[in-house]
């Protein structure tokens, strides 16, 4: 049995303090969030919608330690330690067994700890991304259950089938950052809570501070960058191509959907470059680390224009998904891995796989593997998620009284306000 010296010697404090860095940047992506929603808002719902991303951090955090980490990561399908290839077990609780000396299994020379961590950033922000779907009608006390529920039922079950060992795993669907696992699961979700849910009184969408979302895009950009590329959990030159193909594929869509508004809404606005660019970033999301910097180009042009038809589709049936979270992320993710099933190209990554445009037959598979799960997992989401609010309305009201709901929820709900009225 080798000391921990020796031990700790075949750590790479190179790859562990990049990762280190990575999670940081991650975790900064739900502050960010924050500021993007709580610009989006009006003036009497800012603090609410601030809120609603900041308790995932807190609750998600402790959830992880309980058991949210094990679920997602202990066992798996191949050697029947796991529930039928879908969600994992309980042996890591508490993260039972794991010592400062463990190391990672997708990296040995990293700690496992970096590894819980880095994930735990991840599980945070994608019950965060839904709440702009229902923002301004939504109590607090039916949103923690919510938020709590739908970590165990949607999320827990999809890292565990795609990342963790599982079913999907097993049948070779790829997802380098998180398409399914983040953006496409929680715009189903926010599909599903608009449609439960129902139109606020209210139905302006003027954004009280612009300047917010700006700072919001900013640092969820710059975090996106240990999004993307601290999926590949090593410094190497897969990191570097998933760190330019997040920034190529987040301009080409900023630019595309500048263009295309100012073409349908007569002036380029600054909205539309910060809501094309988020775009981009969730479509780039799963392809990241498995194609070339041409083909994010592509993707993140496409996402500029098929994201912007959903929000133009969302509204024209009226769905009141108030700040675009189906339209941007849910349809971004779906986007992502649809053109990773065609894109996809191994000389760029050895551990991906050839798409539909270089790989002939098995390309064509791999196609059609993307294809099932994008439509599995959303059916999945869509239909939980909406069963599980109705099943909080039973023990909570799930919206709030049209009292409260006119007077502002940060006054109504919390007994706050973000800005200060005053009368001279």
């Amino acid at each position: 049995m080798p000391d921990t010296a020796e031990i700790l010697l075949k750590l790479d404090t190179g790859n562990t303090g990049f990762m280190l860095i990575a999670t940081s940047l991650v975790m900064l992506m739900t502050p960010g969030l924050a500021f993007f929603y709580g610009g989006l808002v009006g003036r009497k719902n800012v603090l609410t919608i601030m809120l609603q991303s900041f308790i995932s951090m807190g609750i998600t955090s402790v959830i992880w330690f309980l058991f949210g980490y094990s679920l997602c990561f202990s066992g798996d399908l191949k050697s029947g330690t796991d529930f039928f290839g879908i969600i994992g077990n309980f042996d890591q609780s508490f993260f039972s067994g794991i010592t400062v000396n463990t190391p990672s299994p997708l990296n040995p020379t990293i700690p496992l700890f970096v590894f819980i961590a880095y994930q735990m950033m991840f599980a945070i922000i994608t019950p965060a991304l839904i709440t702009g779907a229902f923002a301004n009608r939504v109590t607090f006390k039916s949103y923690i259950i919510f938020l709590v529920g739908w970590l165990i039922f949607v999320y827990f079950p999809m890292v565990h089938m795609i990342w963790g060992g599982g079913i999907m795993a097993k049948w070779g669907v790829l997802d380098f950052a998180g398409g399914i696992v983040v953006h496409n699961i929680a715009g189903m979700a926010a599909l599903a809570s608009v449609l439960y849910v129902g139109k606020r009184k209210e139905l302006s969408n003027v954004p009280h501070s612009i300047p917010l979302v700006a700072l919001g895009t900013g640092l969820l950009w710059f975090g996106w960058y240990g999004f993307n590329a601290g999926s590949e959990f090593a410094v190497d030159s897969v990191t570097a191509l998933a760190f330019i193909n997040t920034d190529t594929a987040a301009s080409f869509a900023a630019v595309v959907w500048l263009i295309i508004a100012w073409v349908f809404e007569k002036k380029p606005k600054f909205l539309g470059l910060l809501t094309g660019a988020v775009a981009g970033l969730a479509t780039i999301t799963p392809a990241a680390g498995f194609v070339t910097i041409g083909s994010a180009a592509i993707i993140g042009s496409v996402a500029g224009v098929i994201c912007y038809g959903a929000v133009m589709l969302k509204n024209a049936l009226g769905w009141d998904d108030a700040l675009d979270v189906w339209g941007v992320h849910g349809v971004g993710g779906m986007i992502g891995i649809i053109m990773l099933g065609i894109f996809a190209d191994k000389s760029v990554n050895a551990a991906g796989v050839n798409g539909l445009l270089l790989g002939g037959a098995e390309g064509m598979k791999f196609f059609i593997t993307q294809l099932t799960a994008i439509v599995i997992t959303s059916i999945y989401a869509f239909a939980f998620t909406y069963f599980m609010l109705a099943v909080i309305n039973l023990v909570t009201p799930v919206r709030v009284g049209n009292d409260e709901e006119e007077l502002g929820l940060d006054e109504a709900l919390h007994g706050e306000t973000a800005y200060e009225t005053h009368t001279f």
